[in-house]
């Protein structure tokens, strides 16, 4: 049965079946080989309970105000303005590149999307100043996976509804490990700059004048991500009410910037609905996946198998991070989880470890399949900017950021306050 499941889902998705269409198949799958209920025929019932939650309704939301700001023009400023604080420090623009990204991240909600909208605005600047493009388009891509760490994350919004755990808590949790790793990965240009100083390029140091005038390009998404986090910790809002809110506020400065009009809401609104219809069919398929591993006995039989191999918790641990950074090479980031979730996360609870905790790790570890070969779907984000550069260029740039991205999964394994402390002040 557990060699089924394996197969089943490397097989169907190497076949390039939509994932959501996998996740059904294989459900249906395990029920006609192993269940000794029909169990589809509560086929209606899981599928209608699955969807009628009004936490997921936060998911198109917080796409629709990402569409929304990308369309503004509110890249550009922050962009110009964090060039401002940071390029003097080794690396020069390099550091704006992850800075950009990781303000971005906090009302974006999608790492793609974030990635796409600094890779536009940032490869210009690139050659126009003579920077070394590998660690400049890897800085760009790596700079974009904390669109699915730091809060508002669709990821975590789909992690928490699957399972059963505090959206607020988990964004919470999932603020503090991102911006450490923005941090790391800031520390890692730094350094690598200072020992080779042609991978940055020119540092600038502007006047504090000219750095608190920018602040001002900077207070739309300060403030944006205070109405949407802070509503949500203190307690005002849930987090579909504060998607709400961002995307009334997003509204409010699309027209400050007068970039507000009927084509851009128009192409904002389809944008939104193409991508949430991808993400609630894989939520939905994970959803009936989960209630037939379940029903079936697979997760059980999982546990049973682990416990056979008698390694500790920790060991256990390791094995199952071993495992997403080997399919985090083949699997794009959100089949990863949907397909893994119901799964390993029983596991996990049944080893003692905190769910809230683990999704923050899962969240790192997805994060890295979206910058390693030959899946990594930022890689690929950042390279459509580059205009025919080689690919290798992009690849080779990201090293230095999965390495930060292992170092982090070791300190959230060591001190799991890094992400537990935030959640436990709700």
């Amino acid at each position: 049965m557990i060699q089924f499941t394996a197969f089943g889902l490397l097989g169907l998705l190497a076949l390039s079946i939509p994932v959501g269409v996998v996740l059904f198949l294989l459900a249906f799958g395990i029920d006609f080989f192993f269940s000794p209920f029909p169990l589809m025929r509560g086929l209606g019932q899981v599928v209608w309970s699955s969807s009628n939650s009004a936490t997921l309704i936060a998911i198109p939301l917080f796409v629709l105000l990402g569409e929304i700001l990308v369309r503004s023009g509110v890249a550009n400023r922050t962009y110009a303005a964090l060039d401002k604080w940071v390029s003097w420090m080794p690396g020069g623009l390099v550091h704006a590149n992850i800075a950009t990204s990781t303000m971005f991240s906090a009302t974006s909600g999608s790492s793609v999307a974030t990635a796409a909208t600094v890779a536009t605005v940032a490869m210009p600047q690139a050659r126009a100043l003579g920077y070394n493009e590998k660690l400049f388009s890897g800085a760009i891509a790596a700079g974009g996976t904390l669109g699915i760490m730091i809060p508002p994350s669709i990821n975590l919004i789909v992690y928490g509804f699957l399972t059963e755990s505090s959206i607020p808590q988990l964004f919470l949790a999932g603020l503090v490990p991102g911006l450490f790793l923005a941090g790391l990965f800031m520390a890692v240009t730094a350094i690598l700059c200072v020992v080779k100083p042609e991978l940055g390029g020119p540092r600038r140091s502007s006047s504090w004048g000219d750095r608190f005038a920018s602040l001002a390009d900077l207070l739309p998404i300060f403030g944006l991500f205070a109405a949407i986090v802070g509503s949500i910790y203190a307690g005002w809002a849930t987090p579909t009410e504060a998607a709400t809110v961002g995307v009334a506020i997003a509204l409010a400065i699309a027209a400050h910037q007068k970039a507000l009009s009927r084509g851009m809401i128009a192409d904002a609104l389809r944008g939104a609905v193409k991508t949430s219809s991808m993400i609630m069919l894989v939520v939905i398929g994970a959803y009936v996946l989960n209630f037939v591993l379940t029903a079936a006995g697979v997760s059980l039989a999982l546990q049973d198998v682990l416990n056979n191999l008698g390694l500790g918790p920790l060991a256990t641990l390791l094995v199952i991070v071993l495992m997403y950074i080997i399919l985090g090479f083949f699997i794009e980031t959100l089949s990863l989880m949907v397909a893994t979730i119901p799964i390993v996360v029983p596991i996990i609870i049944h080893l003692g470890y905190d769910k809230i905790w683990f999704g923050i790790l899962m969240i790192i570890l997805v994060e890295m399949a979206l910058i390693t070969p030959p899946v990594g779907l930022n890689l690929y984000v950042v390279q459509a900017a580059r205009g025919g550069r080689p690919f290798s260029d992009v690849m080779l740039g990201c090293i230095p950021f999965v390495i930060a991205m292992l170092v982090m999964v070791g300190l959230l394994i060591l001190a799991p306050q890094i992400a537990l402390y935030l959640p436990s002040t709700l």
